[in-house]
């Protein structure tokens, strides 16, 4: 898969019989962890975008908000 974008690999992964389910919902880049072992290979698990930058605070959490109602995104 080196190079290769997850929309183009997304369908033939999900018509291989051992897969169960696939959940990936991010902006942030993602690394997937790999094992293998005498029996064969297998994913242990998918490294999600980077450490936080810091804590959100009231004035930035009234800020946010206001913004999603203001583009129509968030009514209440």
């Amino acid at each position: 898969m080196k190079g290769g974008w997850p929309i183009n690999v997304l369908n033939a992964l999900k018509n291989v019989p051992e897969v169960t389910r696939i959940f990936a919902a991010t902006a942030n880049p993602i690394q997937a962890v790999i094992i293998e072992t005498g029996q064969g290979r297998g994913l242990l698990g998918v490294v999600d975008g980077y450490k936080p930058v810091g804590i959100e605070t009231e004035e930035k959490i009234r800020e946010r908000r206001g913004f999603l109602r203001r583009i129509g995104y968030k009514l209440r």
